[in-house]
């Protein structure tokens, strides 16, 4: 690290990003040639040719926008999470804690993890259609803000006792197949909740491979049944639920509603999402 763009997004989370400012001050101040402070809203992708590291303070969405700004480059991205949920940084064993996060990152430890396209959008996260598109796009902004991550347990509730099955048309790896759904996931990290609940098995975010989560049941019993074997770590292929690990997947789209890592999104062609490995510099808990 000798040059570093710290970005920050001052209104994520419960606007902890204002207090870590002064922390991050000094802890630049004795690691580098350069430094700058700006905010989300003046990032650009000219702004980071200067600076090797950038920073990016805020939450998921903070973070996914400079990540899709430097993947494919030798530049390092370091996350200091501030927000509501920081998947990312939680399945990078980044901690919220301001202090441990830089400590972390002084070890400069760093991972090339993967990506995902999702008809060439970049995606670090995960892609949600049906129940898990209804909790990331339909909780409100209020909620989260009086209850921080809680509010999406509160949303799973709730939207779990009307989930609405649909039928799917899906190609992954030269198999094709129509399924009737009321959930499906396509996650290069699939940890929800921090790091709770994964709908991946043994995922890691440079395996070349991405998860495959699909949830079969309507019945608001059965669901919370295989909420339990997840929360319990046993993924099995059964009349509920289905889990696969794929490099490649083609849908059939007919507008569909979705979100693109938390952003909602809605797709008028059909839906092609394939793997770029190695794609972003990021510094992490252990290599």
């Amino acid at each position: 690290m000798k040059d570093a763009l710290v970005v920050f997004n001052y209104n994520s989370g419960r606007k902890q990003a204002i207090f870590h400012k002064k922390i991050l001050h000094k802890f630049l101040l004795k690691r580098c040639n350069k430094f700058k402070f700006i905010n989300i809203d003046e990032f650009n992708d000219s702004i980071i040719d200067d600076y090797d590291t950038i920073f990016a303070v805020g939450g998921d969405g903070t973070i996914n926008q400079v990540a899709k700004s430097i993947a494919g480059s030798d530049k390092t991205l370091a996350i200091i999470p501030s927000g509501t949920a920081n998947l990312l940084a939680a399945k990078l064993g980044i901690p919220a804690n301001l202090k441990k996060c830089l400590k972390i990152i002084d070890k400069n430890y760093i991972k090339q993890i993967d990506m995902l396209k999702i008809n060439d959008i970049p995606c670090f996260l995960r892609f949600g259609l049906g129940y898990d598109s209804d909790i990331i796009c339909k909780t409100p902004q209020s909620l989260k803000n009086d209850f921080g991550y809680f509010a999406y347990v509160i949303a799973g509730i709730i939207f779990a006792l009307r989930l609405k099955p649909k039928t799917y048309e899906i190609t992954y790896d030269n198999n094709t197949r129509r399924i009737t759904a009321t959930c499906i996931i396509v996650a290069k990290a699939p940890n929800m909740y921090k790091n709770i609940v994964s709908v991946g098995k043994k995922s890691e975010l440079d395996d070349g491979y991405f998860d495959i989560f699909i949830l079969k049941t309507k019945n608001p019993i059965a669901f919370f049944y295989e909420f339990l074997r997840i929360l319990l770590n046993i993924k099995s292929n059964n009349s509920r639920a289905r889990y696969m690990k794929v490099k490649t997947l083609f849908m059939k789209n007919y507008w569909t509603v979705c979100h693109i890592d938390g952003e909602k999104i809605r797709l008028k062609d059909d839906i092609y999402i394939n793997l770029v490995n190695q794609s972003l510099n990021v510094y992490c808990k252990t290599v």
